[in-house]
């Protein structure tokens, strides 16, 4: 886990791991992105005065279109997990610099429904494919400075791919 210089110096937000009950987890391929770290699971930022909780629902909707009902909470991570901005990404974000880089609570979702009800054709699409894949593969799809989370949480949610129900 990355130790943070200071929490208000990173983005409060949240990362979503959905596993399919194969125990295979929701990958995306990124908008605009090229090279060979272009996958990641779904994330978004959390709105001031917002639940973590309640960011997590509201990031599988805007990113994915999935509904409550196709996804059951299965674990939180107790702590944050951060991760720093290269220098080149800090200083293309608005307003320029604010954040060193982003705290992440991370949820683990068992999908519940259909591979059609993830849409992504969503109000600000975030991706323009999916899969699914092993959760062990995912920090070596992602791009490199947010490989120390993934890796942990690969390492936390685990459990959630071995003996999923078919």
């Amino acid at each position: 886990m990355i130790t943070p210089h200071e929490p208000k110096h990173y983005r409060p937000n949240v990362g979503l791991a959905l596993f399919h009950t194969n125990g295979l987890v929701f990958l995306g391929k990124r908008v605009a992105t090229e090279g060979p770290y272009q996958w990641q699971m779904p994330q978004g930022g959390v709105d001031r005065g917002e639940k973590v909780e309640d960011a997590a629902y509201r990031e599988l909707e805007e990113e994915i279109g999935l509904r409550s009902a196709h996804a059951e909470l299965l674990e939180e991570t107790e702590d944050w997990l951060y991760y720093d901005f290269p220098i080149d990404v800090r200083t293309k974000m608005r307003p320029r610099g604010r954040y060193l880089g982003q705290r992440q609570k991370w949820f683990a979702f068992r999908f519940k429904g259909r591979d059609s009800d993830i849409r992504l054709d969503t109000h600000t699409p975030e991706f323009v494919d999916w899969r699914w894949a092993a959760l062990e593969s995912a920090p070596g799809l992602v791009i490199p400075f947010k490989r120390p989370v993934y890796e942990e949480v690969a390492r936390r949610f685990k459990k959630h791919t071995v003996g999923a129900s078919k």
